[in-house]
C-alpha cells in the first residue's frame, strides 16, 4: 500500500506521550530502537483517504467522522497483508495514557527514504491525519517542512 500526503502541524504535544518509558518500550521492538520525541503530521490525500481509512478500521478505530464516500470505498481495500502492532496503554499517577495501533512503513521525500511506523492512536480527532513515529527527527533528516508532499509506503 503507499499513501501520500503533505507535512502539516500538530498540536505540540505528542512529545509528552512520546517521551513515556512505557511507550519506548514497545517503540523499541517496533522500530528497533526508541523513537524520536514525537511524530510527524502527514495530511491524506483525498484521493487516497479510503486506503487509510481501511487501515483505521483493522485498527478498530471509530470511522464515523470520515466521508461516507471514503469509508464505504475502504471495504475495497483487503488489508489483511498488513501486520498491526499494538500498542498498549497504560495508567499513571492517575492519568491515563491511551493505547494505539502501528503499522511498518517507509517513508520518502526525494530520494532520501527512512523506515518509520504509522502510529494509529486509540483516541484522536484526525480522521485524515497520519501520525508518523521514527528513530529519528524526520522533519530535520529529510529537510520538510509544512506543505511539502512525502510518500508512505507498507511494506
Amino acid at each position: 500500500m503507499n499513501l501520500q500526503g503533505t507535512v502539516s502541524s500538530g498540536l505540540g504535544r505528542a512529545h509528552v506521550f512520546m517521551a513515556q518509558p512505557h511507550y519506548q518500550d514497545q517503540f523499541r521492538e517496533i522500530l528497533g530502537q526508541t523513537a524520536w520525541p514525537g511524530t510527524l503530521n502527514i495530511q491524506v490525500e483525498k484521493e487516497i483517504l479510503s486506503q487509510y481509512i481501511a487501515l483505521r478500521q483493522k485498527a478498530g478505530i471509530d470511522t464515523l467522522d470520515a466521508p461516507a464516500s471514503a469509508r464505504k470505498a475502504a471495504q475495497e481495500y483487503n488489508v489483511s497483508e498488513y501486520p498491526l502492532v499494538r500498542v498498549r496503554g497504560f495508567l499513571r499517577d492517575g492519568v491515563s495514557f491511551g493505547g494505539a495501533s502501528a503499522f511498518h512503513a517507509t517513508i520518502t521525500s526525494g530520494d532520501i527514504s527512512v523506515k518509520c511506523a504509522l502510529l494509529i492512536p486509540d483516541l484522536t480527532r484526525h480522521v485524515d491525519v497520519i501520525e508518523v513515529i521514527s528513530s529519528v527527527f524526520l522533519r530535520e533528516h529529510l529537510n520538510l517542512k509544512d506543505g511539502d508532499v512525502v510518500d508512505l509506503s507498507l511494506p
